[in-house]
């Protein structure tokens, strides 16, 4: 039998200061979506409603999104948006128009309470946003040039572990 190993270089393994800058990275991901729930929550609203938010404000080159794309963005499956999107609407947060071009099309846009709402917790972000993309500086680089082997950027220390 033939062997099938390819002409192509496999990669070099991974060292510990990978695994540690991609421990660290890891962390710090849920460090920060850990933190975007508690602020989402503060503020009144689920993650999920922010991020439906968030998309439809930060879509490039125009003010609104459509259902596809925002399911898209998400990660979600169409039916699940369009719950999303109804629960958001009762909320008076978005409105649905149709499309311009394509009236197959429906066109999500911010409500003013939306656009005020995804402001307020957008700007409640600006930190731990700031240290998350420090950490993926570090992490894209992963050199000691950087800096980042010396002195990786840190998450707060985690709380004592909860006893049950």
């Amino acid at each position: 039998m033939e062997s099938t190993t390819s002409s192509k270089s496999s990669p070099a393994p991974l060292g510990k200061a990978d695994y540690e800058r991609l421990s660290n990275f890891r962390y710090s991901l849920r460090h920060f979506l850990r933190a975007s729930e508690e602020i989402c929550r503060r503020q009144g609203l689920t993650p999920l409603q922010y991020q439906l938010l968030l998309h439809v404000r930060g879509f490039k080159g125009r003010d609104w999104a459509s259902i596809g794309e925002l399911a898209e963005r998400l990660q979600a499956k169409h039916h699940g948006v369009v719950s999303l999107i109804d629960r958001c609407a009762k909320l008076q947060w978005v409105t649905r128009r149709p499309g311009r071009l394509d009236r197959r099309v429906v066109e999500i846009h911010l409500l003013p309470a939306g656009e005020a709402l995804v402001e307020r917790v957008a700007q409640s972000h600006r930190n731990e946003l700031h240290r998350l993309l420090e950490v993926l500086s570090c992490a894209q680089s992963g050199s000691a040039e950087s800096g980042c082997d010396a002195h990786p950027p840190q998450c707060p220390e985690p709380s004592k572990p909860r006893r049950e």
